[in-house]
């Protein structure tokens, strides 16, 4: 009896069952990866709210009548426009007022500490400080009805700046 004929191996073929062992050890790694994207995503995401919380201050501020007054809705549209978005722990809201005259200009700085450990999956220690700086102008008109107008800026009288053929 003559031996069992023996099947041709291709040249490759002698690493069979690799591809899974690699594959085993690659998916943790891409995985992890993955949740390290999502986490620098979160956080690039919870910059731009930091500093649209910033910019919505500004503008806030600078639409208000007085200084307090300025003080007070910086610090209420940035925390409501915080809390829509980011957990901060704490937000610090820093209205810079300085001469609150129109013409002048209104500057809010926002700073929000978060947990990275919020961020993504993975239960990474830390915290991050995300602060934004914004300056919004008050308008140059906005008190001339009071009699606030800033000294050395034109005021408009009744019927000024009208068309005369009108």
């Amino acid at each position: 009896m003559s031996p069992a004929p023996r099947r041709a191996r291709r040249p490759g073929s002698r690493d069979g069952g690799s591809a899974a062992a690699e594959l085993v050890l690659v998916t943790p790694l891409l995985v992890l990866l993955l949740l390290l994207a999502v986490m620098a995503g979160r956080l690039v995401n919870g910059q731009m709210e930091v500093e649209s919380a910033a910019q919505q201050a500004a503008r806030a501020a600078s639409l208000a009548r007085t200084p307090a007054a300025a003080s007070a809705q910086a610090q209420a549209v940035a925390q409501a426009a915080l809390a829509q978005s980011v957990t901060c722990d704490p937000a610090v809201v820093i209205p810079g007022l300085g001469d609150f005259v129109p013409g002048g200009q209104v500057t809010v700085q926002v700073s929000c500490t978060v947990q990275l450990s919020g961020l993504s999956l993975l239960d990474v220690p830390g915290t991050q400080r995300l602060t934004f700086t914004a300056t919004s102008p008050i308008d140059v008109y906005q008190g001339e009805s009071l009699g606030l107008a800033a000294p050395g800026t034109p005021s408009r009288q009744a019927g000024e700046g009208k068309d005369p053929g009108a």
